[in-house]
């Protein structure tokens, strides 16, 4: 996808279409923002295709692509697999007066919640995700980001103090987030972008941010499948009232 400028602009604009078509078919609220997903990282690669354009350098495309790839993406990746977790147990619900019974409970039924273990689990790769975003904002804030062509790749430059312990971070809250789901489309998603960051640290080292960002671009088009897949709305115990016999 950053092989050229064309590429990136082909690319663009069919993730991002394929993000409209994913962000219409949304059904719960809570998944809107990894619906979106695909959308943002469409519009990436179009900004991409602008630095491009641009020969590189320091202008306005590069650092519009570096605050979407370095401190939006690990914000936006936690934020959206915290709002998507589907509740997983059931706690009593006492039924109130004497004339209401719910089927299949005479005085009580069970109402499904989210599991305080599941969001607890999931707010390790969100605290992980503000921490990075943090470091990556304010050093983007302080001190030019330079892109540079390197062939049929892009190379982004900012100057960053203890690299890999924020590049850590940064996998936990996007990669992490994603295999801590408990949806099995979203678990999957995380093993594919987490593959491809291993292949990209391998293949392009020094081009690691602008290669693994086209490959989860792409790789997010399983969103569509997983919001086509979510249920309408949450179960909830339906209540009928009816008079006790004597």
């Amino acid at each position: 996808m950053c092989w050229s400028a064309t590429a990136d602009l082909w690319a663009g604009l069919g993730i991002g279409a394929v993000g409209v078509v994913s962000l219409a078919s949304v059904r719960r609220p809570g998944d809107a923002p990894l619906a979106a997903l695909p959308l943002l990282l469409g519009a990436h690669q179009l900004v991409e295709a602008a630095v491009w354009h641009a020969g590189g350098g320091t202008g306005p495309a590069t650092l519009a692509w570096a605050v979407i790839a370095l401190p939006l993406l690990p914000l936006w990746v936690p934020l959206g697999v915290l709002a998507a977790a589907r509740p997983r147990r059931s706690v009593p619900l006492a039924v109130a007066g004497p004339r209401l019974l719910v089927p299949l409970a005479a005085t009580r039924s069970r109402l499904l919640v989210p599991s305080a273990a599941d969001r607890s689990r999931l707010l390790v790769p969100l605290a992980a995700g503000l921490a990075t975003a943090s470091v990556l904002a304010y050093r983007l804030a302080t001190r030019p980001v330079s892109a540079e062509i390197r062939g049929h790749t892009l190379g982004y430059t900012v100057d960053l103090p203890y690299a890999p312990l924020v590049l850590a971070g940064y996998l936990l809250a996007t990669v992490g987030a994603l295999l801590l789901a408990r949806d099995r489309l979203l678990r999957i998603l995380g093993l594919v972008t987490g593959a491809g960051a291993a292949v990209c640290a391998l293949l392009w080292r020094t081009e690691f941010v602008s290669t693994w960002c086209a490959l989860a671009a792409v790789a997010s088009l399983l969103l569509l499948a997983w919001v086509r897949r979510r249920p309408r709305s949450d179960p909830s115990p339906t209540v009928t009232r009816r008079p006790l016999s004597s």
